[in-house]
């Protein structure tokens, strides 16, 4: 059975630990990259773009709150996490002025933090 609170306060450690571990993972990333000096500005505009992704995906969870069919939820979506990985990348490029490829490498980073914390949190919840 799901303890709420469990579920509450793994999901509130897991935001912590990946906000953390992104920016202490892409401090290196960003240093091999030889963008060091352009990294607080990639930490300032990821947390921004953090805010925008939950505004929108929380924006886009509404349908199926009003039991809208499971078609046009789950194509709103994929629509919302597209637009979430676009914006994370569109971000990594623009504040680091590096390549589309090096940009999807910190998109890559967030991404896998995330998927494991996922998981863990999963595992947590669930006792």
């Amino acid at each position: 059975m799901l303890d709420p609170a469990r579920a509450l306060a793994a999901d509130l450690l897991a935001y912590v630990c990946s906000w953390a571990g992104f920016a202490l993972a892409s401090l290196p990333l960003a240093e091999a990259m030889g963008r060091r000096a352009l990294w607080p500005r990639l930490i300032a505009a990821w947390n921004w773009t953090n805010l925008v992704q939950y505004v929108v995906l929380s924006v886009l969870l509404l349908p199926s709150l009003l039991g809208m069919p499971g078609m046009v939820t789950d194509t709103l979506g994929l629509l919302g996490l597209g637009y979430a990985v676009w914006l994370q990348w569109f971000v990594a490029r623009a504040a680091l002025g590096v390549s589309g490829l090096r940009a999807a490498a910190f998109v890559a980073l967030d991404l896998g933090i995330a998927i494991f914390l996922s998981g863990l949190v999963i595992r947590i919840s669930a006792g």
